[in-house]
């Protein structure tokens, strides 16, 4: 029997996709090999490949102005990849939300770049999303869409007229987004959408078109992987085949407006919990950026009995519970994959635990 996977990522992959897996992966579709052996240069994977990318660009609905590019080294290869085909020798524009955008300042200054924090919430330990405006003329404004560690989400995009960077990583594919201020999203996708040691990036074209006269090593080099259509060299073949699976599996659940409606109604499960304990549990994030994704908390009652929880929680089948060594406390990561019923069953070990140790 499997546990409830509550994992911040990697996480929780659908029964469905393991299972077609499981099947193909000794003899896909009757062929007599493994998709993990078969040559990225040949028809097979070609069409497992491109089938992915017209998958992803269906679910987002985005045009033809966008590029969808698949690379290794997940997202935080793409902190540095980033300032390296984007800066144009102005300035860069940050809202500091998390560990994740600080490590794409990190970066970023490694490289020389002229960066900009127009806004952090870091004085109180990254609780909400702060209120800020780009200016118009930044050579990229850069954002992170939810933070793992904190549990904190964007709402809405900053409209502004830079172009507008977003690390989408932890809510990757959760809900449709509307790409007309985006110049680039992209994430890991061993979250919400595959397996590690994969990245997708929706680019514009005009961003892309930045690259391709600066000095760039090859397999760092936006253009070089939008004219090879991501097969410059040999792809993580694999993941590739696992997020081809993830994106026929959301298409099956009813795309993206229903895998939101479905993320809506979990975290109002886990969180009406937290504001009906009297105080026993303790959220985060302020109410009004909370995730939907990764819903993050304290026994504000007694944090000794923390490891207590995540132990009782083990030993009833759900595992991952445990709160990031920088924050501390209990984390729940509630992504697509994870149902109504592994959600309810949680909030129902919340109460009963409660109950026996207020």
């Amino acid at each position: 029997m499997r546990v409830m996977n509550f994992s911040a990522g990697p996480s929780n992959l659908p029964d469905e996709v393991l299972k077609e897996a499981q099947d193909h992966l000794f003899d896909y579709h009757g062929k007599g090999f493994s998709i993990m052996e078969v040559s990225h240069r040949g028809k097979v994977f070609e069409e497992v490949h491109f089938e992915a990318i017209k998958m992803a660009k269906e679910l987002y609905g985005v045009n033809d102005d966008y590029e969808v590019l698949l690379m290794q080294g997940g997202a935080s290869l793409q902190f540095a990849m980033i300032p390296m085909n984007l800066y144009m020798g102005g300035v860069c524009e940050f809202a500091n939300t998390g560990v994740w955008t600080k490590k794409a300042i990190k970066e970023a200054e490694i490289l020389g770049v002229n960066t900009k924090i127009v806004a952090s919430s870091q004085e109180s330990e990254f609780d909400h999303i702060p209120q800020f405006e780009f200016s118009d003329n930044a050579d990229y404004a850069y954002i992170c869409s939810n933070n793992t560690i904190y549990g904190t989400q964007y709402k809405s995009y900053p409209k502004t007229k830079s172009p507008l960077i977003i690390d989408a990583s932890s809510d990757f594919f959760s809900k449709k987004i509307d790409f007309s201020n985006i110049a680039m999203l992209f994430g890991g996708v061993q979250k919400n959408a595959g397996i590690s040691g994969l990245a997708c990036a929706f680019v514009r074209k005009d961003m892309i078109e930045r690259s391709e006269n600066k000095n760039i090593p090859s397999m760092l080099k936006y253009s070089v992987y939008a004219e090879n259509n991501s097969l410059f060299n040999t792809p993580a073949t694999f993941a590739i085949y696992m997020f081809n699976l993830e994106m026929k599996w959301l298409l099956n659940q009813g795309g993206l407006d229903k895998i939101n409606e479905q993320n809506i109604q979990k975290a109002k499960i886990l969180y009406d919990v937290i504001d009906g304990s009297n105080g026993f549990y303790k959220g985060h994030a302020k109410k009004e950026d909370r995730s939907l994704m990764n819903v993050s908390f304290n026994i504000a009652h007694d944090k000794n009995l923390e490891p207590v929880f995540v132990k009782e929680a083990e030993e009833n089948g759900m595992i991952g519970l445990k709160g990031h060594k920088i924050l501390g406390g209990i984390r729940a990561s509630i992504y697509n994959s994870i149902n109504i019923e592994k959600v309810q069953k949680l909030s129902e070990f919340m109460k009963d635990f409660a109950k026996k140790h207020a």
